[in-house]
């Protein structure tokens, strides 16, 4: 068994999907509520940009990582928010990350709106799962909640 935290690395297609997705963002387009992420890398200090779709849930926004303890996940708990830009539109925004045992209504709506889209990413476990097979994936999947500023 690996200690590593849990990451599913993009196939080559699914790395360039996202450099479109990201692109049509930058520029308006929004594909299924995709923005185009910010954050501040935590080595680099440059800003890093990976498209996402937040997700809102209970009358607050969140971004899941579908793949894992990624890169912007690592950079999102260093720099502690971002910006989400769809076109013109920027939303600056402070994140928290929530912890384990309150991820389970988050996930759970999450694959039921997008596990068309990233059900791969989570070993098996769906909507239809139960709480406790969700609660058993929820640590391989962060979660902050997002609060844009102004």
């Amino acid at each position: 068994m690996s200690s590593s935290p849990y990451y599913l690395k993009g196939s080559a297609l699914s790395v360039r999907l996202n450099g479109v997705v990201g692109w049509l963002a930058r520029h308006g387009l929004s594909l299924a509520g995709s923005a185009e992420l910010s954050v501040r890398g935590r080595k680099s200090g440059e800003l890093q940009r990976i498209p996402l779709n937040p997700h809102s849930y209970d009358g607050a926004q969140y971004l899941v990582s579908a793949r894992g303890h990624s890169q912007w996940v690592r950079n999102m708990r260093a720099a502690g928010g971002g910006e989400l830009r769809v076109g013109r539109k920027v939303r600056e925004f402070t994140a928290v990350e929530l912890p384990d045992a309150e991820k389970l209504p988050v996930l759970r709506t999450y694959l039921e709106r997008s596990g068309w889209q990233v059900g791969a990413y989570f070993q098996g476990v769906t909507a239809a799962s139960s709480d406790e097979e969700i609660n058993a994936v929820a640590v391989d999947h962060p979660v902050f909640r997002i609060t844009v500023k102004g």
